[in-house]
């Protein structure tokens, strides 16, 4: 059936820096080819990191205001024109640049000044510029779209002038979903911090000659400048209309002179709205995965998973969960097929855990000629005594001691007995063909390596590790039937040298050796290095006391890396056990020894062909060690206390490679880091983890896995390797055809991981899923993820930035967003005007994750950004899970001034823009990786005494990482809330307290992610415009 598409009238043909016209910044048009603010190589930063937000609002509003006049969607004037419009103006993509125009000034960098900060005089040619391209935009179009879309109607590809059009008439029953429209413009801003960051360039730039006729309906803000909080929408219905008022004269709430129409950020698709929805239509219900193909809830809605036949979206989530029949559709439509599996994901309590299968000496049954796993997608034949693969529809004999009747519809008697057979996850018991060297493997064991450096002893932290362990041993992973854990635990600390601890039990006090050839590594003893902590406790204990007195006095501030590695492998290779590294280290290697590094920071190299290289590890030491690693089992987890830059994609490489987790500590200072550092060292030590892993994704015919991302290490095409892997580690795998595929039979996937548990037991994980195929684009595009297609773009873009210019890079994304956009409209919607931008309902938020990312620091070199933080940040991305990527990209925004005491239910978020913070209100916002606590000026005192117990805004201290603990219900509750945003997330947040108007409110700023950045990346309005350009160019 044709729905209707959302409709909205956005003024993309609007001059804007980088879009269209090209501000003075900007350079010559070679430097600014295709999309915007993306182009320019001075370009830009984003947020130090975002992710996603959760919320119950109207579309796109934060707290609810009186509804808009009637009057506001009664706009009768039909056509209206003001003279051709300026040809010429998109960015050709497959033409060359566009003319540059250089009439507008760039944005000013972020200030205090009490004018508002884009209200410079722009050039009259940019001003009858932008009169003369309003008249080339539809408004109001209707239109209908096979499958729910949005459409926002806009800017003609051609010169030619279009008339404006009124509403059309639609269907009754259609008109009752038209929204009534949103407050169009905000009251001037009074500073420049108010300063709407979402008003068009050109717009501001002009110094608004009229001012906005007041709206009596419309509550003010409660400060001088922050606009309209937002209007009341009532629900927002997949594929309603939304109208923009005040659009020509005569419509309200209209600014005299060009700046006519700026496009209301209520019209565009907020991906809070999207979020809200799904909450609602599907959170806190029963989600059972009993059919093919169908879409899951989205990540960020909470359900309970049942499984039954398919794997949880816990551990597999797909871009589309119907796979286009052909390749030539595949390469139409250019959406990724792929898969985001998370092999380990925590299973919560009110769920069934894996079960696992013991088929004894015989061992899993597989396939004869697939090597498949036996699971619900074999077909039982001959009255159960074969079976037809359906992978690649061999058939095979079930063995006998699997032989079992079937019933009249065919199915076996024992069918919901055997997980293997009913269940999409569960585990089998490897035999001795799955071990290494055919000899059972042993426990893992943890080896703990410290750097004792005279930085470490100084700032406390070798201390306070020290006194950390003591605890934290008895809490070492365990078998949930097990009393104790049987992993063994070693302790090696180094500076120029290494020192090796004999903690054996029958030892009253530990022995210290010591390697100073670490050139050659080697163990110095094998029995007392491992030991088990319960055995050994009061030696381990009496060490931990010495350490920090041993090295008190040292002054040796030079260390090494790369032996203290080579250390940790050739004692596992000793002890015949796979294991992990915890080394916690604070500088450059710099120490005569194998993998020192020097420091290589160049600023110039940022937006040059050469950029790429500070991703790449500078010496080849590292990658050798990688592999030795993965090889051996030995996972590493690096703990980073850096005060300078460390060379984060050289130290790094290794930790990636393994599957082990990268955590970074900036200028560590005791009082203020001390407990996000150890809650990140206790939730590692104790999370759930498998061990000396091998990885293998096997898919029925017609399609096969051919790209991996990830923590990983690939040997060959098909075996994904890890050291170990972890609960919160994902796998992004890419899918491409080889031949047509079967409707009928569908797109069937099977990932089994082959590891060792924590109690020494070699185990296969099976994760099975089925998803559908189809000749219709439509069903493809209606079934995609937009969650997981950012977390593949993400890894897919930060994996080829070691290979590419980082500009190509951005660009291949934007090229891709426009295409499958394109594609949509082209083939799924019902025909339209040029000029609309239609999206698929299930990909209505693509383009503001897509420019997020684009934002992200990692594709933005700037000056300002460390080096190492982009590094960081990219390993951290490469590992991610959907729920993780999801956060990292569109921050959390959670207003805390309205809390309900009374209730447990956390506030709704709000869209990440300055536009809907207000100066009485206190928000909390969270990406994973930081949280911070923004106060504006004219927070009521009651509140800030409630949180701070300081009695007004002026007293509170910026410099506490979190909230005194206070005997109050809005403190406890604020607590609550902390503890629910952190425990669902795999790094600690530090918490930052950020005044309004004061300086660490940049770091808050960035991650604003709808705004334009203050280091140049496009706000999601204008990254729409550059896209609908891009989408009308490849139509026309």
């Amino acid at each position: 059936m044709s729905q209707q598409g959302y409709v909205a009238a956005p003024p993309y043909s609007q001059s804007q820096p980088g879009i269209g016209g090209f501000s003075a910044r900007f350079g010559p048009p070679s430097s600014s080819l295709h999309y915007g603010h993306y182009g320019d190589p001075s370009s830009s930063y984003s947020a130090p990191q975002p992710g996603v937000s959760k919320s119950t609002v109207p579309f796109g509003s934060s707290a609810p205001v009186e509804p808009p006049p009637p009057s506001t969607h009664q706009i009768s004037q039909t056509n209206i024109q003001n003279g051709p419009s300026t040809p010429g103006q998109q960015p050709h993509r497959f033409q060359g640049p566009p003319p540059p125009s250089n009439t507008g000034p760039s944005y000013p960098p972020y200030s205090q000044q009490t004018q508002p900060a884009y209200l410079n005089a722009a050039s009259t040619s940019s001003t009858t510029q932008l009169a003369n391209q309003l008249s080339s935009m539809q408004l109001n179009t209707y239109v209908s779209c096979s499958g729910p879309g949005t459409a926002l109607s806009s800017c003609t590809s051609s010169g030619h002038p279009a008339s404006f059009q009124g509403p059309q008439l639609l269907p009754p029953a259609q008109q009752q979903n038209t929204l009534p429209p949103g407050p169009q413009v905000p009251p001037p801003a009074v500073n420049s911090l108010c300063a709407h960051p979402s008003l068009p360039p050109m717009a501001r730039q002009d110094g608004i000659p009229g001012s906005v006729p007041p709206n009596p309906n419309l509550q003010q803000p409660p400060g001088p400048g922050y606009p309209p909080q937002q209007a009341n929408y009532g629900p927002q219905m997949a594929g309603s209309q939304l109208s923009y008022p005040g659009a020509f004269p005569g419509g309200p709430a209209q600014l005299s002179g060009p700046l006519q129409k700026k496009l209301d950020p209520d019209s565009i698709p907020s991906p809070i709205q999207v979020i809200e929805n799904d909450k609602a239509s599907r959170g806190g219900q029963i989600y059972a995965t009993n059919t093919r193909g169908q879409v899951p809830p989205l990540v960020t809605t909470d359900c309970i998973i049942q499984d039954q036949g398919h794997a949880s979206p816990r551990f597999i989530r797909c871009t589309t969960y119907c796979f286009p029949s052909s390749s030539e559709m595949a390469k139409q439509a250019r959406i990724p097929l792929a898969a985001v599996i998370q092999p380990f994901a925590v299973v919560p309590p009110n769920e069934t855990p894996l079960y696992v299968v013991n088929h004894g000496d015989t061992g899993p049954i597989r396939c004869n000629r697939c090597k498949a796993y036996m699971c619900p997608f074999m077909q039982f034949i001959e009255g159960g005594r074969r079976y037809q693969c359906g992978f690649c529809s061999c058939v095979n004999d079930v063995p006998p001691f699997f032989f079992q009747h079937l019933d009249h519809v065919g199915q076996r008697v024992d069918h919901y007995e055997r997980p293997e057979l009913s269940l999409g996850s569960y585990e089998f018991i490897a035999t001795l063909d799955y071990c290494r060297n055919s000899k059972p493997p042993k426990p893992p064991a943890y080896i703990f390596m410290i750097d004792v450096s005279y930085n470490n002893i100084k700032s406390g932290l070798v201390r306070l590790i020290c006194n950390e362990l003591k605890t934290l041993l008895d809490k070492l992973p365990r078998e949930d039937q097990e009393e104790s854990s049987a992993i063994r635990v070693g302790f090696v600390t180094y500076n120029k040298v290494l020192h090796f601890f004999n903690v054996k039990s029958s030892l009253a006090q530990p022995q210290m050796m010591v390697v100073s050839d670490v050139g050659e590594v080697f163990v110095p003893l094998l029995d007392g290095f491992l030991v088990n902590f319960q055995e050994s406790r009061s030696v381990v204990t009496n060490l931990l006391d010495q350490i920090p007195e041993m090295f008190a006095d040292t002054n040796e501030s030079e260390t090494i890396f790369a032996p203290v590695i080579q250390a940790g492998i050739e004692a596992l290779k000793a002890a015949e056990c796979a294991g992990k590294l915890f080394i916690f280290h604070s500088s450059l290697p710099t120490a005569e020894a194998p993998g020192k590094l020097r420091n290589r920071d160049d600023k110039k190299l940022l937006n040059t062909d050469k950029e790429k290289t500070l991703f790449q590890p500078q010496v080849n030491a590292y990658e050798a060690l990688a592999k030795d690693c993965v090889a051996n089992g030995c996972c590493v987890n690096l703990f980073l206390f850096p005060n300078q830059y460390v060379d984060i994609a050289s130290m790094g490489l290794v930790t990636m490679y393994t599957g082990g987790t990268l955590y970074k500590y900036n200028n560590f200072q005791l009082d203020a880091d001390s407990s996000q550092f150890l809650s990140d060292l206790r939730r590692d030590v104790e999370k759930k983890t498998g061990f000396d892993a091998i990885m293998r994704v096997r898919t029925s015919t017609g399609f096969r896995a051919t790209d991996f991302f990830g923590a990983i290490y690939m040997n060959n095409t098909t075996d994904v390797e890890m050291a170990a892997v972890d609960c919160d580690k994902a796998v992004t795998v890419e899918f491409k055809h080889d031949d047509k595929l079967s409707e009928d039979s569908g797109a069937l996937i099977q990932c089994a991981v082959l590891y060792t548990s924590v109690s020494g037991q070699r185990r296969l994980r099976i994760h099975n899923i089925g998803l559908n195929c189809s000749s219709q684009l439509a069903d493809v595009y209606k079934t995609c993820e937009t969650d997981a297609l950012i977390n593949f773009f993400a890894k897919s873009a930060f994996k080829a930035i070691l290979s590419q210019p980082l500009k190509t890079v951005r660009d291949i994304l934007v090229s891709q967003t426009a295409h499958m956009l394109a594609c949509y409209k082209k083939n799924c919607a019902s025909p339209s005007a040029v000029s609309q931008l239609i999206l698929p309902d299930a990909m209505k938020v693509l383009p503001v994750y897509m420019n997020c990312l684009l934002k992200s620091c990692v594709l933005m070199g700037r000056p300002e950004i460390p080096t190492d933080e982009r590094a960081h940040q990219r390993q951290l991305v490469m590992s991610m899970g959907v729920a993780d990527t999801q956060l990292f990209f569109y921050p959390q925004l959670l207003p805390i001034h309205s809390l309900d005491l009374k209730s447990d239910v956390v506030p709704a978020a709000i869209r990440c823009s300055e536009e809907r913070l207000s100066e009485g209100g206190a928000f909390l916002l969270a990406n994973g990786l930081s949280l911070f606590l923004w106060l504006g000026v004219s927070t009521p005192p009651e509140l800030i005494q409630g949180l701070f117990n300081v009695p007004s805004f002026a007293h509170i201290s910026t410099e506490a990482t979190s909230l005194p603990d206070l005997d109050n219900p809005f403190s406890k509750k604020l607590k609550s809330i902390l503890e629910h945003l952190q425990s669902q997330k795999p790094y600690t947040m530090k918490l930052v307290i950020v005044k309004q108007r004061e300086q660490p409110e940049m770091l808050f700023r960035q991650l604003l992610v709808e705004d334009k950045s203050s280091y140049g990346g496009a706000s999601y309005v204008d990254f729409l415009c550059c896209i609908h350009k891009e989408i009308c160019q490849l139509l026309s």
